[in-house]
């Protein structure tokens, strides 16, 4: 995909910010251990994850929230994420952005309105998990503030007037 596509832009954003979020937890004892923080940053990966598998038609192997021992082996698999997303980004299936992707957990909206879905496309679901993220990056710091801690920055266009800087994973291990 190119550079200037916006899809990116969003993509490249929840790298950064995602990195910003779990550098503050994993230095504030009170959000290191807060069972809240833990299942929504597990959440916000999972999620990552599942449409990563979807996208490159692989299994789902998603480990269980008490596979990870501790807040910082699920920032791993977070990092892990991130280095996966780029080798898609870089692949000829990123550019397929016209291309249905079928969602298997389609049926669960299916049951609730009683009607069926419209398929959705490599580009949407990309938008999807690009605003899913930022969604729960804001349950986090919400939570973040509620412990006592000052939460991270991590709106799209402060990541703009920092100079769209890429995903700093340096210190978080």
């Amino acid at each position: 995909m190119k550079n200037s596509d916006n899809t990116t832009l969003l993509i490249n954003h929840l790298q950064w910010a995602d990195a910003e979020v779990w550098k503050k937890v994993l230095t504030f004892d009170a959000a290191a251990n807060d069972e809240r923080i833990k299942k929504l940053l597990y959440h916000l990966h999972q999620v990552q994850y599942a449409f990563y598998f979807l996208w490159n038609d692989l299994p789902m192997e998603i480990p269980k929230p008490d596979e990870f021992t501790d807040l910082k082996s699920i920032a791993k698999w977070g990092f892990d994420y991130q280095q996966k997303l780029n080798e898609f980004l870089s692949s000829a299936k990123a550019n397929e952005k016209n291309k249905i992707v079928q969602i298997p957990w389609s049926v669960f909206m299916e049951r609730k309105t009683k009607q069926k879905v419209v398929p959705a496309t490599l580009e949407e679901t990309m938008l999807q998990v690009a605003s899913h993220s930022t969604y729960h990056r804001g349950q986090i710091n919400t939570r973040f503030r509620e412990l006592g801690g000052d939460p991270p920055s991590v709106d799209f266009i402060v990541w703009v007037w920092l100079g769209k800087p890429k995903a700093d994973w340096e210190n978080i291990f």
